[in-house]
């Protein structure tokens, strides 16, 4: 504490975090990106965490698409815990438009964006610890789309309707809930002009914006909220445009 002639003292009390003290994490796509961003955040807190990932590294390395990779992911996890807290479902699909995007590089892009979150927390699920939590990340392109991004839009919109499925399944037993991202850049970029002036939060966001939501879905004081969508994007998907209103122009006419 601290004292000054004529004031009262005030007293600093410093709290440690250790929500996530020794729980463990399950981040996938977690090298890079939102992904390792979401992974760093819950280490600093104290958490174990065990990262799969295509890309080389001190991680587990293996393509979630493939049934047997994600059990063997899982049988490595189990064999040094006897339960799981957390599960984050990042990794990235594939995004091709229907000009290009082939048979195989669809059912590709569904296999790693819905089908590898289903079977993952399927197989953790009799593991899971009293008050666990499982994290969906989808895209604000589950509501909305570019032109030729077919594959990612609908691996995106499976796992955003997938929360609310595992949500109602594994009630008392976790709460699962999704967030879907807008422009992030992984670099941490500072856009000016248009780029971040077309958004309402006036500007692009990065990773933390979406890992700050992540420790607070998983932690008590979310504890009541479960089966939701929250999307974190700057405000663009609320935001009507019609050429020749508020600005906005439509060029290739």
């Amino acid at each position: 504490g601290c004292e000054t002639k004529g004031v009262m003292p005030v007293k600093r009390i410093v709290m440690i975090a250790d929500t996530f003290k020794n729980k463990v994490v399950i981040v996938t796509g977690g090298a890079n990106g939102i992904g390792r961003c979401i992974a760093d955040e819950f280490r600093s807190q104290g958490a174990v965490v065990h990262v799969i990932d295509k890309q080389e590294g001190e991680h587990f390395v293996g393509d979630i698409a493939k049934k047997e990779v994600l059990e063997a992911f899982a049988s490595e996890v189990l064999s040094k815990h006897d339960q799981v807290d957390i599960i984050v479902n990042n990794a990235l699909p594939l995004m091709k438009g229907i000009d290009e995007c082939s048979y195989e590089e669809f059912q590709y892009a569904l296999s790693v964006g819905v089908t590898a979150p289903f079977y993952l927390v399927k197989l953790f699920m009799p593991h899971l610890a009293e008050g666990a939590s499982v994290i969906n990340i989808s895209s604000s392109r589950d509501r909305m789309s570019q032109p030729q991004t077919e594959s990612y839009t609908a691996a995106k919109g499976g796992i955003a309707a997938l929360t609310h499925a595992l949500a109602v399944s594994l009630s008392g037993k976790a709460r699962v809930n999704s967030i879907s991202p807008g422009w992030i850049d992984t670099a941490y970029t500072v856009y000016e002009g248009p780029d971040a002036i077309q958004q309402p939060a006036g500007r692009v966001g990065n990773p933390m914006d979406i890992a700050h939501m992540v420790m607070f879905l998983c932690s008590d004081k979310a504890g009541f909220i479960t089966g939701e969508n929250i999307c974190i994007d700057g405000g663009m998907t609320k935001q009507m445009i019609y050429h020749g209103d508020g600005g906005w122009k439509l060029d290739n006419i």
